[in-house]
């Protein structure tokens, strides 16, 4: 049994705390982030037990094509004795224009986590669409593989609506709702909601941000095995992030 579950949500909530790597630039080229939180959550989990995790990543866009990589330090498979105690994302994508006011985004996201030992393995590959109209994002991201170490979870898939609003001198605050649901023999206690809203402003490159984040995940399969703490607690997230 595994506890690992948070997407790559939409850029909104993404870039904001670095949840999960950002894969759109302003422009074409090569772009760079790292970034602390003092929790790394993912679709609402925490990957770190409740502690800080490291992150960074770079991002190559090309027109409407984009490539990326990002990376976080983690805990959850030490955990397990599964060795790893880093994940790593690589991504890649098209993003149009339908109208005006309605974007697509297309791609594909495999996490990997070097030298884990897990059984089945916790290396995930997702492809993803999402449909933006003005400030609100929906995005459906579906496995190709078992899904983060659950025993035959392949075409498990995750659901989020996430919107970004300017509420007062650059600030932007980013409501989010997501459903996990896994497949296979844990589709019962793996399934879940997540909610979370996210403050943060762009100070020239530089993102602080506030996050209060809340999941229905099920106690007994979310928990880690070295302390006992539920990793879908109820909590507020700091972090920063530099764009450069």
């Amino acid at each position: 049994m595994t506890f690992k579950s948070i997407t790559l949500a939409s850029l909104a909530a993404a870039a904001v705390l670095s949840f999960a790597p950002a894969t759109v630039m302003a422009d074409d080229g090569v772009a760079f982030n790292a970034g602390l939180v003092t929790d790394y959550r993912y679709r609402g989990i925490s990957q770190s037990r409740l502690k800080p995790a490291l992150q960074g990543g770079i991002d190559y866009t090309a027109g409407p094509f984009y490539l990326g990589a990002w990376g976080s330090t983690i805990k959850w498979l030490k955990d397990f004795a599964a060795d790893a105690s880093v994940e790593i994302d690589v991504y890649g994508g098209y993003k149009g224009e339908i109208s005006k006011e309605l974007t697509y985004d297309v791609g594909f996201l495999t996490y990997i986590y070097p030298s884990n030992s897990l059984s089945p393995n916790a290396n995930t590959t997702e492809v993803y669409g999402a449909l933006s109209y003005g400030p609100v994002t929906a995005k459906y991201s579906h496995s190709l593989t078992n899904t983060f170490g659950n025993a035959d979870s392949k075409n498990s898939n995750y659901l989020d609506i996430t919107a970004t609003f300017e509420v007062a001198d650059g600030w932007t605050l980013a409501p989010h709702i997501g459903r996990q649901r896994i497949s296979g023999p844990s589709a019962g206690v793996g399934t879940y909601t997540d909610v979370s809203v996210t403050l943060s402003k762009d100070f020239k490159g530089v993102v602080p941000s506030l996050a209060l984040v809340s999941t229905d995940a099920d106690k007994s399969f979310y928990s880690s095995p070295v302390n006992g703490k539920f990793l879908g607690k109820t909590a507020l997230v700091l972090g920063v992030k530099v764009n450069f």
